[in-house]
């Protein structure tokens, strides 16, 4: 015999909220490694110029998310093993990872929302000196090669070409005068600085939503972990 009445009702809440929690974990681990091998952005993070490289900052953030979204199915599984088994020891466990996790999730929260825009605009700068440097004249002929060569890459994975203002209606000039050969084929007048924006600032804004549905399924759990211990223990049976 184990608890009865409103505590094992919230006994079996528990377990659904582990049971999501854990399930949350795995979408966010799935997504994590999702966006680690997306053709796009891998394309993008691996090029590299005269020994400088793309800025890793995404990626540091993504192997942050793979560990969180690891750490939650562990987690998740000890509650919902706790819940079932009714062992204080374990929901006290359970509890004690939920505060760590809540605390960790809080502080990467406020680091990523300070730091929003620190990936496009480390990305920015790195296309903005390939750029700048593809256009000067002076460049040996093997150079100039090379960086056409990271550079094309970077404007056809992304379907742009030049850093806006009117730039990349005259690349597309120069490249027709035979002076370059930095555009996709086909012509776009989108900016690479835009796609940049639009491609890091989508996923970032994907990884705060799962944060802040994490972050609340975390509250219910901490609630009812807490309950049911004292229910466990005040049980008659304990």
């Amino acid at each position: 015999m184990g608890v009865e009445g409103c505590t094992k009702f919230i006994k079996y809440l528990l377990f659904f909220f582990n049971f999501i929690f854990w399930l949350t974990g795995g979408i966010i681990l799935g997504v994590a490694l999702w966006l680690r091998h997306d053709q796009k952005i891998s394309s993008l993070l691996e090029l590299e110029y005269d020994g400088t490289q793309a800025p890793n900052t995404f990626y540091i953030s993504i192997h942050i998310l793979i560990a969180i979204g690891a750490v939650m199915m562990v987690v998740g599984f000890l509650g919902c093993y706790g819940a079932i088994q009714e062992s204080q020891c374990l929901l006290g466990t359970f509890f004690a990872c939920l505060v760590i996790l809540f605390a960790c999730e809080v502080a990467a929260g406020i680091w990523g929302y300070m730091n929003r825009d620190t990936v496009s605009k480390e990305m920015m700068i790195f296309y903005d000196s390939l750029y700048d440097k593809a256009m000067t004249q002076s460049l040996a002929e093997d150079e100039k090669t090379a960086l056409g060569t990271v550079l094309k890459a970077f404007h056809e994975t992304l379907n742009c070409c030049g850093k806006g203002s009117g730039l990349n209606v005259f690349t597309h000039i120069t490249d027709k005068l035979g002076l370059t050969d930095l555009c996709p084929k086909e012509f776009t007048s989108t900016s690479c600085h835009a796609r940049i924006q639009e491609l890091f600032s989508d996923k970032i804004y994907l990884i705060g939503i799962a944060a802040l549905v994490v972050a609340v399924i975390m509250i219910f759990e901490m609630i009812f972990s807490m309950v049911l211990c004292c229910g466990i223990r005040n049980s008659p049976v304990y």
